[in-house]
């Protein structure tokens, strides 16, 4: 047995010093340095996303305005209606009774004025004579005095009829104007919305027929963090200059859940100066012009808001090794080996650069690439191989 290994060994060795002597070179084990970059500050566009949800402008709920049986629906769920169309009609048998009633008082009501006038017209006349008289002293101060007071209640009468008109002119007045509610139009161009009632419904000013969405201008809802906005008053922005900073922001894109960026632009047209106490965050507004129809209220997806920081150090994602609550970064030393560097970093939202906050300087050395393998101490630069002259 031990002469076997003894003779098996001895093959390997005659085996290595042959290829030896035959020039060719055995595999050697080589060390390669790490890839590292020097650090530098530059300018980058940050592209900022929030979960936003659309809604139109000018949404409106429509209610009927008076009660009664639901007659006709005149537009269907998801269409686009222009302002003044209309959209719904109730029952309006009851309204035209009312108004045709109105109209029969307000005759008569014209038809007493008439007659008021006529009388005091007669009264005027018969007191007029009796002064004239008086004056001559034909009639008795009493004859005068009885046609003065009946003059004076002709008067009256007039008034009072005068009165009774008006009001009869009004309830006419309001009973077409109920009327006029039991057909509903559009009070702005828009889509409608779900339309949970049918023909034949009892309605009042309770129900909820639809929506009508105005679509023509979209606005997405979102909420920014806290910490953007105090980044901006880092930046200068000062609390009176808040539409001025907003005028001067970037175009937003929105791009839908399917991830289908929406073709037109939008700009940041709102936002709120009071912070959310739950959520530590202020509402904002982001206004999408909508010429296609293509945005409806309700829908969801996110806004992109490039937000551009100068002078500002970038690193690859590649270069931070998380280490539970810390960020290291491995900085090269002069003698080639690394040391761990905590760091602060913000995410530019690119998928592949971080910025720097604090834990770093211009002129830094750092790897860039396989920091996770990297040990404190370790050598992690080396010279290049002196390349074989032929």
């Amino acid at each position: 047995m031990k002469q076997t290994i003894v003779l098996k060994l001895a093959c390997l060795l005659s085996l290595v010093f042959g290829l030896a002597s035959c020039g060719i070179d055995i595999p050697k084990e080589t060390k390669s340095s790490y890839k590292t970059m020097t650090v530098k500050k530059t300018d980058i566009t940050m592209p900022l996303k929030f979960s936003a949800k659309m809604k139109g402008q000018s949404d409106v709920t429509i209610s009927p305005q008076v009660s009664g049986q639901l007659m006709k629906i005149c537009v269907t769920e998801g269409q686009q209606v222009h302002r003044g169309q209309t959209l719904f009609v109730i029952d309006s048998r009851n309204a035209r009774h009312e108004v045709e009633a109105a109209q029969a008082n307000l005759q008569a009501a014209q038809a007493n004025l008439t007659a008021a006038m006529a009388q005091a017209n007669s009264a005027k006349l018969e007191y007029e004579s009796n002064k004239n008289l008086f004056d001559k002293k034909i009639v008795s101060s009493y004859m005068l005095e009885n046609s003065q007071n009946s003059y004076n209640q002709a008067q009256a009468a007039v008034s009072q009829a005068k009165a009774s008109v008006s009001q009869a002119q009004s309830a006419v007045n309001r009973a077409k104007v109920n009327l006029g509610f039991c057909t509903i139009t559009a009070p702005v161009s828009g889509v409608i919305g779900e339309i949970p009632v049918r023909p034949g419904d009892q309605v009042s000013p309770a129900s909820n027929l639809t929506i009508l969405s105005g679509n023509t201008m979209m606005d997405a809802e979102f909420s920014v963090t806290e910490a953007i906005i105090e980044a901006q008053v880092n930046a200068g922005m000062k609390g009176d200059e808040k539409e001025k900073h907003m005028a001067a922001l970037p175009d937003v894109t929105f791009v839908m859940k399917n991830g289908t960026e929406y073709p037109h632009k939008g700009r940041i047209t709102s936002l709120t100066g009071v912070v959310d106490a739950s959520t530590g965050s202020l509402a904002c507004k982001a206004s999408f012009v909508n010429p296609d129809g293509h945005l409806f209220s309700g829908i969801q997806g996110t806004v992109i808001v490039p937000l551009s920081r100068k002078d500002v150090m970038v690193i690859p994602q590649s270069a931070v090794v998380r280490l539970q609550d810390k960020s290291l970064v491995y900085k090269v030393k002069a003698d080639s080996t690394a040391t761990a560097i905590t760091v602060t970093t913000t995410n530019t939202g690119n998928g592949k650069d971080v910025i720097v906050n604090s834990g770093l300087k211009t002129g830094d050395r750092i790897v860039i690439e396989g920091a996770n393998n990297v040990q404190e101490g370790e050598k992690v630069l080396f010279p290049e191989a002196p390349k074989n002259k032929k």
